[in-house]
């Protein structure tokens, strides 16, 4: 991944221009500012920036902060076609971007291991895949190196709100993981009843949360309909525990108490609903039967095709939903199933939880009241009478006051801990790399080790975190809450730290694999930055750029300065030591860690 130079060319003429204009002082931006006196309504630099000069590439850093909210992690390439055409049109564009597939990618990447296997002298007994790790590799790949970033930030988030994880039999079924994730992609532009209806019968979700081979009520054998996916549709996917206001607040009854949505009699009946699902199609081994049959296991089943409805496993009662609605008995058991996919999307919870949450993902831990109405209002009614429209979802989030406008930038309340697995996949995209092969094949092994988090490996269906989860302290106190910080703990936050160490000091691999079947072998391309290696400032504020979206403080940049300035630069390996300092202390400050 080579990030073309003009751009950097382009910031570097930027700065050249600002250092020019110092050479005169009778102009503001100009670089004197001696008798000036500047004043503010910010605590932080931006105001004296703007007149000494040194903040004259806000289109950058504006670009470059809405990019970290709205990509996998921007180059500076991308940075710079926001500032040309604009975050309008480039939403628009992406939406207009064709899908990119994991499921593609993998069983490219499986075909090529597996010759792999087999020139390296492994038995077919011996072979065992696609799992769990070549969906890693697919989704890193494609992470790397594809266009639809929007679409693939949208699934991401949605990945964490509608959750099956690898931390369960799931490991072993990369067609399976590598599906599930591509129908997240595929609804991340679409409509949310869609994506709740496929969620519903995608074989892995039916796996994970047990409505897979649900069969209907059996008293005298003491079988009953599983209630494990009614309760989390429920409460996860769909309508949350309590009754809530536009703005996402909850209702309260004439006592003042919280509304329950449900009770659990609503989730016996609603379990109803999904009895009867069973595989959808069939693996290639299995000789036994000529058709999928109710019963058979995951493993049997084909995992990249929908489950299927049998009626005669399908509890055929009637049955009484929230709300009132009322399925009537003897009904198809698909027509159940759509029915009660109706009845959840339409409840009036789920414009507010699900773009609460959203928001969350991508904005801020602590979206104001207003804010998850103005949302929650787009999804009722997209403005031509569409309910779940997620393209115009996207845009109230992305484009809201809340997400661009300096003031509420500058609110001690905005911003959000800045995902681990987010924090990395920025610190690749912002460098040049050099990959021979093109290969950005990552198991994430070590990742999770070191800071908890890989693509669908939460611990539960709760996802990394709770999103009202608060850390004990300040936060807490002032009754705010803070979801990312669950994973931010005394391993973590030194896992974390030693990553970006051994990568910048050690030349330790940023993309882990196998390594005894081909050259993955991915280096820092340090020739990108030699128009800028030997002027420290210029690489302070390209990398602010890049990395903390130009919010960089004063004090930061001194602590880069005061820890770069007894570098000796006899050999140019201590003025690529010199740059990767700047990079190892702006990824540890909280200038970067918090996105604002």
């Amino acid at each position: 991944m080579r990030i073309t130079k003009i751009y950097l060319s382009t910031i570097i003429t930027l700065m050249s221009v600002v250092q020019s204009f110092a050479q005169h002082d009778d102009y503001i931006g100009a670089g004197n500012i001696s008798g000036i006196i500047i004043t503010s309504s910010s605590d932080d630099s931006s105001a004296i920036n703007t007149v000494n000069g040194s903040g004259l590439i806000a289109e950058y850093t504006e670009a470059s902060r809405f990019l970290a909210q709205a990509s996998m992690g921007a180059t500076m390439e991308e940075i710079a076609l926001v500032t040309e055409i604009g975050i309008e049109a480039w939403i628009e564009n992406q939406f207009n971007i064709d899908q990119s597939f994991v499921l593609d990618e993998m069983r490219i990447i499986w075909d090529e291991l597996l010759q792999a296997y087999e020139d390296y002298g492994l038995e077919e007994d011996e072979i065992f895949g696609p799992w769990g790790l070549h969906f890693n590799y697919a989704w890193s790949q494609r992470t790397m190196t594809k266009e639809d970033q929007l679409r693939q930030r949208i699934a991401y988030a949605l990945s964490q709100i509608l959750v099956i994880s690898m931390d369960s039999e799931l490991m072993d079924y990369g067609e399976g993981l590598s599906s599930y994730y591509d129908l997240l992609g595929k609804h991340a532009f679409g409509n949310y009843r869609d994506l709740l209806l496929e969620v519903t019968l995608h074989p892995c979700m039916g796996f994970y949360l047990s409505h897979l081979n649900n069969p209907r009520a059996i008293p005298e054998e003491n079988i009953h309909p599983d209630e494990n996916y009614a309760r989390e549709i429920m409460q996860l996917f769909s309508i949350g525990l309590y009754e809530l206001n536009i703005d996402g607040t909850r209702k309260k009854d004439a006592n003042g108490n919280d509304i329950p949505t449900y009770n659990n009699n609503d989730i016996k009946e609603l379990a109803k609903v999904f009895t009867g699902l069973g595989v959808g199609g069939l693996q290639d081994f299995v000789d036994w039967s000529d058709e999928p049959y109710f019963g058979l296991g995951i493993w049997g089943g084909d995992r990249t095709v929908p489950m299927m409805m049998f009626d005669e496993f399908h509890e055929q009662e009637e049955k009484t939903l929230i709300q009132g609605v009322v399925l009537p008995a003897n009904q198809s058991g698909m027509q159940d199933v759509e029915d009660a996919i109706d009845m959840l999307f339409n409840h009036p919870n789920v414009g507010p939880f699900i773009s609460r949450q959203l928001i969350q993902r991508l904005i801020k831990s602590n979206p104001s009241k207003e804010y998850v109405a103005r949302v929650a209002n787009t999804f009722n009614n997209d403005g031509n009478g569409e309910r779940g429209n997620m393209k115009a979802v996207i845009r109230s989030i992305l484009l809201d006051a809340e997400a661009r406008s300096c003031e509420d930038m500058l609110d001690p309340k905005n911003g959000k801990l800045r995902e681990p697995l987010l924090k990395k996949l920025q610190f690749l995209k912002s460098i040049s790399l050099d990959s021979p092969l093109g290969r950005y094949w990552d198991n994430y092994f070590n990742h999770y080790e070191e800071t908890g988090q890989t693509p669908l490996f939460s611990p539960t269906v709760f996802n990394f975190y709770l999103p009202d989860y608060s850390p004990v302290g300040e936060i807490a106190d002032a009754g705010l809450v803070a979801p990312e910080f669950n994973l931010h703990n005394t391993k973590t936050s030194i896992g974390y730290i030693n990553a970006i160490h051994s990568w910048l000091f050690w030349d330790a691999p940023m993309f882990s694999w196998e390594q005894d079947f081909g050259d993955l072998e991915v280096n820092i391309d340090y020739d990108y930055f030699e128009e800028i290696i030997n002027d420290p400032e210029a690489i302070i504020n390209y990398f602010d750029i890049v990395l903390s979206n130009g919010q960089l403080t004063d004090d930061v940049r001194n602590i880069i300065r005061e820890n770069i300035a007894d570098i000796s630069l006899y050999n140019s390996e201590n003025y690529i030591r010199r740059l990767q300092l700047i990079i190892y202390i702006i990824m540890a400050s909280p200038d970067f860690n918090i996105s604002k």
